[in-house]
């Protein structure tokens, strides 16, 4: 089942490890309109989603439930070059 806008509001909000009340702050509206939007409570307006995805640096379509956007993939990929890297950091210990 695909997700829809509060579910990846929530989703990209919490993956960041930001609170709501520093979220809404940075997105220029209180902290229980976010709360409304990320529980389906209310619909935002255009204006809105493209500051959301201007902030966490997603497409529309990867906001609103549409694509993919390949963001999954970034984060796997991401995960899997800091493993790289601490693996890498080990073996030149070793080598000293």
């Amino acid at each position: 089942m695909s997700q829809g806008f509060p579910e990846i509001l929530t989703s990209l909000r919490s993956e960041r490890g930001l609170s709501q009340r520093k979220a809404a702050a940075d997105l220029g509206i209180s902290q229980a309109l976010l709360s409304h939007y990320e529980n389906g409570l209310r619909e935002p307006r255009l204006e809105f989603v493209v500051r959301a995805c201007d902030y966490y640096g997603v497409s529309a379509d990867y906001m609103l439930g549409r694509s993919y956007d390949g963001y999954q993939e970034f984060k796997k990929l991401v995960a899997r070059l800091s493993e790289l890297s601490s693996q890498a950091s080990r073996l030149i210990e070793e080598i000293r």
